[in-house]
């Protein structure tokens, strides 16, 4: 028995670490989404943001961050041997969880295993900021809130969801019946409400709106960079999903995932046709952006919760959030809230659909619950990153002079252009 129970510790440690290079893989779907909807004067400037918020992301979440959110010491003390002294106290302290929890109990997994697929979730966040801010932000300010982001914003609502504390001593989420899978609120509506409160501070770009309520639109420079980000975003969500589950070594368990990746590919199917056809009525054309980010709202739409829908369920809600997402861009826009790539829209709109959809399929949540999580997180999220932005803005500036965005942020904060050869001087 305790060989079958090693080998299942080994295959959820493995299944883990897997789940999460998927989910790392989308910080690559990130940048090329973004590098594809702005402009071509803005691309090297938004590849370096992603890049570095990452390993921000990666080094912040490993000094405090992964301690506030789930307890332990900072810098990952002892995560090493799951805090064990030797390898062989290890295995004794596994075996007796694993036997306390049973074959097809609780999950036991790698504890630096869990902090690799925690931490790649930290950076998906944190991207979500780049693209609603782009064109227009000084890069400097941007990292120096990535900082703040993923070292102390995002680790305390994690404790509040998934790490199960109390909110400041007033309520626990759980017991309210607030229930998040793999982060619809806890990620997306995050990282969405830290961007919207540094929209409304940085304001618009030059030229986007106009007179009397007029929208000047802004085309990007590579659609067929911004379609490859997508792909690369629907792939890695599985991972993003089919990780959360957290145990692979079981016959429940094993369905659960295969469960949750179906699911998961037809909410994104469901949004995107949704969204295309929403936008031919609206439009009158076939609009990809739209198309695009109807895919991703389905994503974002069925991940609070993709393990109890049914598969035609699941394409509803999908679909649900692919509508959605075109009336919200739209809706921005009136309201002059500038948004280059739609995050706001895809990732928070949509975001919190999914947390309201959850009770409609999981009789463990409830209604109440899920809009007081949905409060907390973006209450606390919105209003700790207005104040950092504030600060920021306050002492080093957030955006860019007029001339350097005419010229793009590209040459002002970078040196240098993502394609040289299409420029005057050459």
């Amino acid at each position: 028995m305790d060989q079958v129970l090693e080998l299942q510790y080994a295959m959820d440690t493995f299944y883990f670490l897997v789940c999460g290079a998927l989910v790392m893989w989308m910080a690559a779907g990130f940048a090329m989404l973004e590098a594809g909807l702005v402009r071509s004067k803005n691309t090297a400037e938004i590849l370096t943001k992603n890049v570095a918020l990452f390993a921000i992301s990666c080094i912040m979440y490993l000094v405090c961050g992964y301690a506030i959110m789930y307890g332990g010491g900072i810098f990952l003390e002892g995560i090493g041997l799951d805090g064990a002294e030797t390898a062989e106290a290890l295995t004794a302290t596994v075996l007796a969880e694993s036997h306390e929890a049973g074959f097809d109990g609780g999950s036991v997994y790698s504890d630096a295993s869990d902090f690799f697929f925690q931490v790649v979730f930290v950076a998906t966040a944190m991207s979500i900021v780049s693209g609603a801010v782009a064109e227009r932000m000084k890069l400097w300010a941007f990292l120096a809130f990535a900082v703040v982001m993923t070292g102390f914003i995002y680790p305390m609502e994690g404790s509040w969801t998934w790490g199960g504390a109390s909110v400041f001593g007033m309520y626990t989420l759980g017991d309210l019946g607030f229930s998040d899978f793999a982060g619809s609120g806890i990620v997306h509506m995050a990282g969405a409400a830290a961007a919207l409160a540094g929209v409304l501070l940085l304001g618009a770009r030059k030229g986007k709106y106009g007179p009397n309520g007029a929208v000047h639109a802004i085309p990007g420079s590579n659609l067929p960079l911004a379609t490859l980000g997508t792909f690369i975003l629907w792939m890695g969500w599985f991972g993003f999903n089919g990780g959360s589950v957290l145990k692979l070594g079981d016959i429940a368990n094993a369905n659960a995932v295969a469960m949750v990746f179906l699911n998961t590919n037809t909410a994104a199917a469901g949004g995107a046709i949704a969204a295309l056809v929403a936008s031919r009525i609206l439009f009158g054309k076939a609009d990809l952006t739209m198309l695009l980010n109807g895919a991703l709202a389905g994503l974002v739409a069925i991940t609070a919760e993709p393990s109890t829908p049914t598969p035609l369920q699941a394409t509803i809600f999908g679909a649900f959030g692919g509508v959605l997402v075109v009336f919200s861009i739209v809706a921005l826009d009136k309201l002059k809230i500038d948004d280059p790539v739609g995050a706001i829209s895809v990732h928070g709109t949509v975001g919190l659909l999914g947390l309201l959809l959850v009770p409609l399929t999981n009789d463990g949540s409830s209604f109440s619950g899920q809009i007081i999580g949905a409060l907390t997180i973006f209450g606390w999220v919105f209003v700790t990153s207005l104040v950092v932005w504030t600060i920021l803005k306050v002492t080093m500036g957030i955006r860019v002079s007029e001339e350097q965005e005419y010229e793009g942020v590209d040459v002002s904060e970078c040196g240098v252009e993502a394609y040289p050869e299409f420029s005057s001087a050459n």
